[in-house]
């Protein structure tokens, strides 16, 4: 009776790739779990951030008209939307 070395590698190497796999999922499963919930911090805070910011602008356009300061304003608005723009903020914020 011949040994099929073949076949006994083959088997060995799925015994040892089922133990690395598990391994590696036992150090990555509770990795993955603590980003998630780093991940839901950063997505409540930036909701509380976006409202912050639509209330600030908000604001900040009334206070623009009740001092009729429309001219003045107009420049700095379009510095300040032109850089939203660049950083590809203002779509994130329509949206």
């Amino acid at each position: 009776m011949q040994v099929n070395w073949i076949v006994v590698g083959w088997i060995i190497d799925m015994i040892l790739n089922g133990i690395i796999w598990l391994i590696i999922a036992a150090f990555l499963l509770p990795l993955i779990d603590v980003t998630d919930q780093w991940t839901r911090k950063a997505v409540k805070f930036m909701g509380k951030a976006d409202d912050w910011i639509r209330k600030f602008t908000d604001n900040l356009f009334e206070w623009i008209q009740r001092k009729n300061l429309k001219i003045l304003f107009a420049f700095l608005f379009v510095i300040l939307f032109g850089i939203l723009a660049q950083l590809e903020i203002i779509p994130k914020l329509i949206t």
